[in-house]
């Protein structure tokens, strides 16, 4: 990941009087992947590493577009009130952390790593400067903002699950309503009894007599 530091430059000397008070910094961070090619303008500074290896060395590096450091569209981030990465990790920065990454070549990536050391160039065990990374930390009420829709997420196993048995639910439910309903409309049969007894009315009304004419 890189960072590029800014400071309010109207209300403060320099950053580190700027990072006593909130807002007094604003940070660009851009997310590093590995890639095919070597990107040419991250060489405008791995050129001058070996001028800086140790701890407190300093070098002068010609003026160059920051802007190529950069990820393509620049509309595409997020934003939130943090802090520094680095002890003592005043919370006074304003972060925007861009949403595409940079893709660096491996041989660049290695040269970063390998370069740097977190030790001085006196000290009898120089350490590499790495992994040296803050861990994340707790939101803490903090609100992240995006410049972009937010892109749907996939569902959970459980939520999956509750799915399928809630729509299986609901169409036995409808199943269920639908039969009773037309069982309730269709007629029902006559009965045996009633047979019987329209049959033998049938039978009396046949055998009596003509009535006589007058």
């Amino acid at each position: 990941q890189m960072h590029v530091v800014h400071y309010d430059a109207e209300r403060y000397a320099n950053a580190s009087e700027a990072q006593h008070h909130a807002g007094g910094l604003a940070v660009l961070g851009v997310l590093l992947e590995v890639g095919a090619d070597p990107h040419p303008a991250y060489d405008n500074i791995l050129s001058h590493l070996g001028s800086i290896r140790y701890a407190g060395q300093t070098t002068a590096v010609p003026s160059f577009s920051v802007q190529d450091l950069l990820p393509p569209r620049l509309d595409l981030y997020y934003r939130y009130n943090g802090s520094l990465t680095t002890p003592p990790c005043f919370q006074a920065v304003l972060w925007t952390l861009f949403q595409q990454p940079v893709r660096v070549s491996l041989a660049q990536l290695e040269q970063l790593q390998g370069t740097l050391y977190a030790t001085t160039a006196t000290e009898p065990e120089p350490q590499h400067l790495v992994d040296n990374f803050r861990v994340p930390q707790e939101l803490n009420q903090r609100l992240v903002l995006a410049s972009f829709p937010r892109e749907p997420e996939g569902y959970s196993t459980g939520e999956v699950v509750a799915i399928i048995f809630g729509t299986v639910s609901s169409c036995l439910g409808i199943f269920l309503t639908v039969y009773f309903m037309v069982k309730r409309m269709r007629p029902s049969p006559p009965t045996r009894q009633s047979e019987e007894g329209t049959g033998a009315g049938h039978r009396v009304q046949s055998l009596l007599p003509p009535h006589p004419l007058r």
